[in-house]
């Protein structure tokens, strides 16, 4: 057990609860999620919407005429949104502090911008993301690049898109920098929320000394599930003793993690999984895991992201 909050920037009184929206019912869930999470926290509730102007002057570059009546438009419609949203903050947890920013960047390099001074980014499952762009190409771009914790706000599909606020934190254990982070965060979260900590770690048949730092072995020895239970359990010790009031349950399965964490997500009220952040192309990408879960989760998604000061 490595990590300091107090080292942390994320952690400062003044690092609010920032929220990306585009209009969509994905990013309205986000709001809501977000405001309850900045009031239970007293964290200010900052609302965000990047209306990517560069994109939008390379579209209408033909069309000089029209430019300065598009971008009036648009810049008038990203104030309505703002301004609408921060409404549906205050009447989710009146009193909060809102603040809101329409910006002329792009959504993604405008949250990015965000990742490395704010408590928590928070984006809706999906949504608009521009002129016929990609549904959800912000939230993994985001969610793929960014510092600090981002949150993909998702609803179960079986409960009509209801987003869960019930069941335990469950989070995915890995052996690496990413998932000290994610195992920090799962507990300060299941702690905040007062729920049960679920902490889940997956081994298979052809690797299962990968998570004890040892060698590859095609044949495992008897007993090899008591042994990854010993092996978890030593890791969640510290953490258990820095947060003596919640309730942890750890679980072991040789199967696949994605698999296990999806199934897991139908009962969370929030899955907690690193995403690898280790080297210039790594930190481009979502491992698989991080990556089904943001798109396929029934309940809202923590990504967190290695700080560099967790792998000394």
């Amino acid at each position: 057990m490595s990590i300091r909050f107090e080292d942390d920037t994320r952690h400062l009184a003044t690092a609010p609860v920032v929220v990306g929206v585009d209009g969509s019912e994905a990013a309205d869930a986000a709001v809501t999620w977000a405001a309850e999470t900045a009031a239970q926290r007293g964290r200010e509730l900052r609302i965000v919407h990047g209306l990517d102007l560069a994109e939008m002057r390379r579209i209408f570059e033909p069309y000089d005429v029209l430019e300065p009546s598009v971008f009036d438009t648009l810049r008038a419609r990203g104030a309505e949104l703002v301004t609408r949203c921060a409404q549906r903050a205050l009447d989710t947890a009146p009193g909060l502090r809102v603040r809101t920013e329409v910006s002329k960047s792009d959504p993604v390099r405008m949250l990015l911008g965000y990742g490395g001074m704010a408590y928590l980014v928070v984006i809706g499952a999906s949504g608009a993301t521009g002129l016929a762009a990609h549904a959800g190409s912000t939230m993994l771009a985001a969610t793929s690049h960014a510092e600090g914790i981002t949150v993909v706000v998702r609803g179960d599909p079986e409960a009509g898109g209801h987003v869960r606020r019930e069941g335990p934190v469950v989070v995915g254990l890995d052996c690496g920098p990413a998932g000290e982070r994610a195992l920090a965060v799962a507990f300060e979260e299941a702690a905040e929320r007062r729920s049960e900590l679920v902490a889940v770690h997956v081994w298979d048949e052809m690797n299962f000394g990968r998570y004890a730092g040892e060698s590859y072995s095609l044949y495992p020895p008897p007993n090899v599930e008591i042994r990854e239970e010993a092996l978890v359990a030593e890791r969640l010790a510290g953490w258990r003793e820095k947060y003596p009031d919640v309730l942890v349950n750890s679980r072991v399965y040789p199967t696949d993690a994605a698999a296990t964490l999806l199934a897991w997500s139908r009962s969370a009220r929030l899955v907690v999984s690193g995403s690898r952040g280790r080297g210039r192309l790594a930190s481009l990408l979502l491992g698989s895991t991080s990556n089904a879960l943001v798109q396929h989760a029934r309940c809202p998604v923590m990504v967190a992201h290695p700080d560099d000061r967790d792998r000394s």
